[in-house]
């Protein structure tokens, strides 16, 4: 229920102008005289108020901005005289509010105007809604006066009844902004001013809560820091005394780092980094975690060898013995490494070391099967050079950071990969082996292969940052040797920026020498048996290698002549066995076993694969190097109704595609190849290549394909010392494929005397050993026609029935 307001007859007043500044009615305020337009204003005051003998009235008007408000507070001045200060002063309280009228004259220089004094009439009884806001009221002035300490006044503001008094004691309120004290003054209902007051206090409070709480947990924390900074004080004063008790300097820590610096042989923009950390260690407190991110980057700085470097070993026929000597065969490596130092001799002996600010460094990417020697390879590189040896397995590696390191930002953070490789190595020219570079990930901590790229790029990585150091680091001195196993699953532009040296495999002949020079005396060492106490014969090797065990490295091989010497060494402490022994390929089976790759060409003619019509030999390469593939056809019978071409085995698209290539062509030329192509029409195709589990794709076993649908549908075998790789076209062709080198090494393996390529491949016969086509009947061939006159047994030679 709001209470009722009227205004009286007009009222003649002097203007007090009040400069930001506001009171309500109830206030006494002291006024200073020094003021021109107060004096006035007072001086008028009493002029007018003298004849009547009446205290002087005034009229206290807010001015903001030089703008009067509508409404004024009517003043009495109740004394006139000297304030604290000793300057001249008035008291005056506030009466009544007065709706401003129009203005008027008056005596004295003030400024006079007509107002209207604002009656207020409250209810009686008080309304409940309005008792509880005035308790209310109470209730937050008490507690506000509590916290000021102000209990003096607690006991005046509960004597208050009247609710526009109340509301008007708000005033005195020093955390209310003029505006607010405008809005009070020109509430003329009492309720709704002290709803506006209780509003504006409630406020207040809540904010006071907030900062109050702010201001302890800001106290807490410094009062922790103050404790710590002084417990650190006074453990360095006694580290000092410590180390002036030991003879010790007690210099401080950021001068010995100042010191290390300037004496440290670093390139100029790395000094002057360092530099400015140490000056921020020396700003930093002690109990600030950058002091320690700060400490530990310089350690980093100032542990790698910026300016040092390994002497080349110029000795090019040293070079090339000591590889020969660790290493058999690799020719194509060992031919790369010795290319290499005899142009950085050149080089060298020209002063041309640098050139464009970058050095001679090298990126090879030595991709093959495993066990074939890529990673002891880079150690034999760095013996040979005359340099350290450092290597960095990214096998698995997924993190980007890995590479290029961490913000220092993160707790933790560590330089990555390739400087902590050039750290460990102590010198800014070692080999460094990237090992396993095709299984490198990606996932969502970026792709670890993008970042190798500025590494690998000889046009960029004289300037590698890591995002650790951010400082520029020379990485063209160094020869980085990348392995790989998948040549595929390097990205593109990775594989760009280095130079591809493949490492097809080992012959029969190599791995006789790898297994005599190498594996038999680290084996012999391993199994605790002297040298001479047992002897691989060559005949036993050479069993091992071509009946025990059928792969492109050696690694079967050393695990077969590990158990072997295991066997012999467990004999003789049984007292079964005396020694000196000498194995020969007729033990191998007491010993280890019946052999498990046994030729084609050793078995008895009748247990042959090939020993049907429909069964052909393929050449594949997979990523265990090459290896000998069998494609068996056979025909639905034609009352099963099962028309079609059905192909097993776990085969891609394009291997897919490949066996309808090879039944379109037999069926568009089978008058002319004088097959039985009407059996096509009614009868089911199937097309197998055994070893189901194993995924098999790509376009090479085309004539192998056409070559089994022809003896499939002629009765003709397949010779068995024959195998063949090629793509097929529609019209017979025979198209070039990859790998052939591995192929042939895998046909050699495999007891194959007789290999037919594609014609366009016959310049890849240069990379095959002489060892192998000295083996080997190779004939290059470009029409399909004469693959199937290679392959095909004679006609007349009687043949099982076809399947």
């Amino acid at each position: 229920m709001a209470a009722d307001v009227t205004a009286h007859s007009p009222l003649t007043l002097p203007v007090l102008p009040l400069d930001d500044e506001v009171v309500l009615p109830g206030m006494v305020v002291p006024l200073d005289l020094s003021d021109t337009e107060v004096r006035a204003a007072v001086e008028a005051a009493q002029a007018a108020a003298r004849p009547s003998g009446n205290k002087p009235k005034v009229l206290l008007v807010p001015r903001i901005d030089g703008t009067y408000a509508a409404t004024g507070v009517l003043g009495t001045v109740e004394q006139v005289g000297r304030l604290s200060d000793g300057d001249p002063g008035a008291l005056i309280r506030g009466v009544g509010r007065v709706r401003i009228g129009a203005g008027t004259t008056g005596p004295g220089a003030a400024l006079w105007v007509e107002g209207a004094v604002v009656e207020e009439t409250v209810p009686d009884p008080l309304p409940g809604a309005v008792t509880e806001l005035v308790k209310e009221y109470k209730a937050l002035a008490t507690d506000w006066l509590k916290r000021r300490g102000a209990w003096q006044v607690v006991d005046r503001v509960q004597q208050i009844d009247g609710i526009s008094q109340l509301a008007d004691n708000s005033g005195y309120s020093p955390f209310l902004t003029t505006a607010q004290k405008i809005e009070l003054l020109e509430t003329t209902d009492p309720v709704a001013r002290l709803k506006l007051a209780t509003e504006q206090l409630r406020d207040h409070l809540a904010e006071q809560d907030v900062a109050e709480s702010i201001a302890k947990d800001v106290q807490e924390g410094v009062d922790k820091q103050q404790r710590e900074f002084l417990l650190r004080r006074q453990l360095e004063a006694v580290r000092k005394e410590l180390r002036e008790l030991n003879g010790q300097d007690g210099d401080d820590e950021s001068d010995d780092y100042r010191a290390r610096v300037e004496a440290a042989d670093l390139p100029e923009k790395v000094r002057e980094a360092a530099l400015k950390e140490v000056e921020k260690l020396e700003r930093a407190s002690d109990q600030s975690p950058e002091g320690s991110w700060i400490r530990t980057w310089l350690d980093t700085v100032l542990e790698l060898p910026w300016n040092e470097r390994t002497e080349d070993a110029y000795d090019i026929q040293g070079a090339k013995a000591t590889l020969d000597a660790e290493h058999a065969g690799l020719q194509d490596v060992k031919e790369r490494i010795t290319e290499y130092l005899a142009v950085r001799k050149r080089r060298a002996d020209r002063g041309l070391g640098v050139v464009g600010g970058r050095r001679g460094g090298a990126v090879l990417a030595l991709v093959g099967p495993p066990g074939v020697g890529k990673t002891s390879l880079g150690e034999s590189v760095a013996h040979a050079m005359g340099r350290r040896f450092v290597r960095v397995a990214l096998g698995g590696v997924r993190d980007e950071a890995e590479i290029r390191g961490h913000r220092r930002t993160y707790v933790g953070a560590l330089p990555g990969r390739i400087v902590r490789a050039i750290k460990e190595a102590g010198s800014m020219n070692p080999v460094v082996l990237l090992d396993e570079i095709d299984k490198v990930g990606s996932d969502f901590r970026g792709d670890p292969a993008a970042a190798l790229l500025e590494v690998l790029d000889p046009a960029q990585n004289h300037t590698f940052r890591d995002h650790y150091l951010e400082v520029e680091l020379d990485l063209s001195d160094v020869v980085f040797l990348a392995t790989a196993n998948v040549l595929e699953a390097i990205p593109e532009a990775l594989l760009d920026r280095m130079e591809l040296v493949r490492l097809d495999g080992y012959t029969e002949d190599e791995k006789i020498v790898i297994a005599r020079d190498h594996l038999v005396p680290r084996q012999l060492e391993r199994a605790g048996l002297a040298v001479g106490e047992v002897t691989l014969d060559d005949s036993a090797l050479r069993k091992l290698a071509g009946e025990y065990t059928r792969e492109a490295g050696v690694r079967n091989l050393e695990r077969s002549i590990a158990r072997l010497l295991r066997k012999v060494a467990a004999q003789h402490e049984l007292g079964d066995r005396k020694l000196p022994f000498t194995i020969t390929d007729g033990e191998l089976r007491a010993l280890i076993g019946r052999p498990h790759h046994v030729p084609e060409s050793a078995q008895d003619p009748a247990e042959r694969r090939t020993a049907v019509p429909g069964v052909a030999t393929g050449l594949a390469v997979t990523g265990a190097g090459g290896d000998v593939l069998f494609v068996e056809a056979s025909l639905a019978d034609p009352e099963t109704g099962a028309a079609g071409l059905t192909l097993t085995g776990q085969l891609g698209d394009v291997m897919k595609e490949s066996a309808q290539i090879a039944l379109s062509f037999l069926r568009s030329h089978g008058a002319e190849l004088e097959l039985p192509v009407a059996d096509l029409k009614d009868r089911g195709v199937h097309i197998h290549f055994p070893a189901g589990a194993v995924p098999k794709d790509g376009p090479s076993a085309g004539v192998t394909m056409t070559t089994a649908l022809a003896s499939l549908l002629s009765g003709r075998l397949v010779r068995t010392d024959v195998a063949m790789t090629g793509e097929v076209s529609l019209t017979g062709r025979v198209l070039p494929i990859g790998g052939v080198k591995q192929k042939l090494l895998a046909a050699h393996r495999a007891g194959i005397t007789t290999v037919v390529i594609p014609k366009r491949n016959e310049a890849d016969l240069d990379d095959v050993p002489a060892e192998i086509l000295d083996g080997l009947e190779v004939h290059p061939v470009t029409d399909v026609r004469q693959v199937l006159e290679l392959a095909l047994s004679p006609a007349e030679v009687p043949v099982t029935a076809a399947a």
